[in-house]
């Protein structure tokens, strides 16, 4: 008898963030009886040193690691059988993670990797990144992008701001008539730059997004790492 497929999921990064992946698991795996689903294990670790500023200062970013190892070590012990890391900035870490449990390289779903691969199969030739100003300024998007050939556009750091405030009313959920002004308008920046693609490289994103598509202006595709994350462990749910 083959092991059960199982879900684990680092999450708390933030919290409402977690719970609207565990939504979209729900929606992503329908089932007639419970049982049809696969189980899922989430660690809402909203503990953890900020990511963010981990990259940017270096601040507790040893704590950081030794937290994410010992949560991803869990949730393998658990009989994981794939592992999500629910937030874009994480992912930066995954090479010191990796040092300390070489077989988690395995079990990881890299949601930044799946995203590029499907701007690469799709055909994307520019696209246009909203993420933490970590996850920009590490380039750890158009490092991988450029492997492909694809322009990675980002905002300016003008508007790091922005993108702070959009993320964190989500992290909050103090959503706001200016929140939701500063979201359509970074948005609607894509068209500006002839971006043929918007990667969502924050899992806070797609909250606002969702919320908000009907006020944006332009319809240029919409990449959202986590939902490509859930379709990729569906088919090998399915294969099983």
């Amino acid at each position: 008898m083959s092991k059960p497929y199982v879900i684990g999921v680092l999450g708390g990064m933030g919290t409402y963030a977690t719970i609207d992946l565990f939504e979209r698991y729900a929606e992503k795996f329908p089932a007639a009886k419970e049982w049809d689903r696969p189980r899922i294990i989430i660690d809402n670790y909203c503990t953890m040193p900020s990511r963010v500023r981990a990259y940017l200062y270096q601040e507790r970013k040893e704590e950081l690691v030794e937290d994410m190892t010992n949560a991803i070590a869990g949730l393998l012990r658990s009989g994981c059988s794939r592992v999500v890391l629910a937030c874009n900035t994480s992912h930066l870490y995954l090479p010191d993670i990796y040092e300390r449990i070489p077989d988690a390289q395995e079990k990881i779903v890299n949601i930044i990797d799946i995203c590029v691969e499907q701007c690469h199969a799709e055909g994307r030739k520019k696209v246009y990144l909203l993420a933490s100003e970590g996850t920009i300024d590490s380039g750890v998007y158009h490092e991988r992008l450029d492997r492909y050939g694809i322009q990675c556009l980002t905002p300016s750091k003008q508007d790091y701001l922005s993108l702070r405030e959009c993320i964190e009313a989500v992290k909050n959920q103090n959503y706001s008539e200016q929140v939701n002004n500063l979201f359509c308008g970074l948005m609607n920046n894509a068209s500006e730059f002839h971006a043929d693609a918007v990667i969502l490289g924050c899992t806070e994103l797609p909250i606002l997004y969702n919320r908000l598509k009907n006020q944006i202006d332009n319809n240029v595709p919409v990449y959202d790492p986590i939902d490509l994350a859930l379709d990729f462990m569906h088919r090998e749910y399915q294969k099983k």
